[in-house]
């Protein structure tokens, strides 16, 4: 059993002892500790909070441990039931909420299960927030209301509605452009929650036809629920056997989108942002302009630079954050960014809110789409080709991994190096990010290069020197 205790959120296997994984006791005091968190920092007397989950087995009972806590702690819920991670997100600043709570583990198994943690922005809690949420936790220092003030529920089904009016009063949005392309579209929704939407949003696209795989809302998932090419295979069988346009793929929350192109071929979970950003860029106004809004965008510092090659190209700037959604979010905001996200699929545009989002990712692709008028694959080859090569070194628990890092930083203190997260470096097109796991004695090396072997040579390259390195300790010690 697993239970991972962190600032963006407690995360853990179903059932086992208490503190061993994620028991109804642990997600009794975590969301006693949120809530408490939250009375602190709300000026208002009665707080409000929004909740909504994903279909897992285990969401109904997580709902109604949630839900019996937060009512206990005298907050009012507005329950919108089955649903995404970011029709919560949107739901939350709708209804003017003090927070939110979305129960999913993501793109983990079924056996898993997650309490993800939102402000009154309709954000991930910051990593001080988070920190303080898990110091409440720790010391139990919460109370709960008395019988006259406990919370009261109001149900509330029409976020998945009001999340797709949102995606089509974006400029970007083309359904005139979409339904003239009479695309058909094959979606693989692994059994959860965008089964119900995903259908929605094509349908008010104007999609001419989908097929559907695994749309059915029961917490089965059929295949691994990461939105990887390894698991990916019966989409892109179908989507070959059925000569449909492309391929739509999302995980089990519906933050994270994959496509396959038509000849059964990935398009690249980096690219989905890549294509996302190079389309809003291109329609940015002179009016857009007058008022600020520029042509700059962020990804992490393990994305493709793909996006930094489009962006440029477009007359704008890039930046590179730590790695997570909050500090991408972060930056975005410093920049003024015009669209963001992360090389795992996640699109974040801020004229819709500041979270990932496979909806607009996919309303915003189906637009670009239309318009470019020729095949999927075909988009495709448009892009800078880059390759990225992610491994990692499992190290003991003697080993100094951060002086294994400052080693690394001074070998190559000639390139240009970023140590915002981990060791970044450069050469010329070519980079490798190093980070150390915050859980585990374990380094990760992810390398991108134009050639895929390349790639490969240049993280081989770095795991020699962190050995030479890890020799060397040995030695001295």
């Amino acid at each position: 059993m697993s239970l991972i205790k962190s600032i963006s959120g407690i995360r853990g296997t179903i059932g086992g002892k208490p503190g061993e994984g994620l028991s109804p006791m642990d997600v009794v005091k975590f969301t006693s500790a949120y809530a408490t968190f939250i009375k602190q920092n709300s000026k208002n007397k009665r707080i409000k909070i929004v909740i909504g989950r994903d279909a897992r087995i285990s969401g109904n009972m997580m709902n109604n441990l949630v839900i019996g806590t937060l009512q206990g702690m005298g907050a009012d819920i507005v329950d919108i039931g089955l649903s995404t991670t970011p029709t919560v997100e949107i739901a939350v600043t709708d209804e003017k909420a003090d927070g939110g709570i979305i129960l999913t583990a993501s793109h983990n198994p079924k056996q898993w299960n997650a309490l993800k943690l939102l402000n009154e922005r309709g954000e991930f809690l910051s990593e001080k927030d988070g920190a303080d949420v898990l110091e409440i936790a720790e010391k139990e220092n919460f109370i709960y209301a008395d019988v006259n003030s406990l919370g009261k529920v109001t149900l509330n089904d029409t976020y998945f509605k009001k999340h797709i009016d949102k995606i089509l009063a974006l400029p970007y949005i083309d359904v005139a452009a979409i339904s003239a392309a009479k695309f058909k579209i094959v979606i693989d929704c692994v059994n959860s929650t965008g089964g119900i939407i995903i259908p929605q949003l094509l349908e008010a696209l104007g999609v001419e036809k989908v097929v559907k795989l695994y749309c059915d809302p029961t917490g089965e998932f059929p295949h691994n629920p990461e939105p990887l090419p390894e698991n990916l295979r019966d989409i892109a069988k179908t989507v070959k056997k059925e000569n449909a346009s492309l391929g739509i793929v999302v995980d089990p929350d519906v933050d994270r989108l994959a496509l396959v192109c038509e000849d059964g071929e990935m398009f690249g979970e980096e690219y989905t942002l890549v294509a996302c950003a190079d389309y809003v860029l291109s329609k940015r106004t002179p009016a857009q302009k007058a008022e600020g809004i520029n042509g700059n965008t962020v990804s992490n510092l393990s994305s493709t630079r793909a996006l930094r090659d489009v962006t440029e190209k477009r007359g704008g700037s890039y930046s590179a954050s730590a790695v997570g959604e909050v500090n991408v979010v972060k930056m975005m905001k410093e920049t003024k960014a015009i669209i963001g996200g992360e090389g795992n699929g996640g699109v974040i545009l801020p004229e819709l809110h500041y979270g990932r989002d496979a909806m607009v990712g996919i309303a915003l692709f189906l637009s670009h789409l239309a318009k470019y008028g020729k095949s999927c694959s075909m988009l495709r080859s448009t892009f800078p080709d880059y390759h990225i090569s992610k491994n990692k070194i499992e190290l003991t628990n003697e080993i100094d991994v951060d002086r294994i890092l400052i080693d690394i930083k001074e070998k190559y203190k000639k390139q240009p190096v970023n140590t915002v997260d981990g060791v970044k470096i450069e050469f010329d097109k070519e980079w490798v990010h190093l980070r150390k796991s915050n859980t585990e004695p374990i380094i990760r090396i992810y390398s991108e290069s134009e050639s895929e072997t390349t790639a490969d040579n240049l993280a081989k390259k770095i795991m020699a020197d962190i050995r030479d390195c890890i020799k060397k300790q040995q030695v001295t010690t």
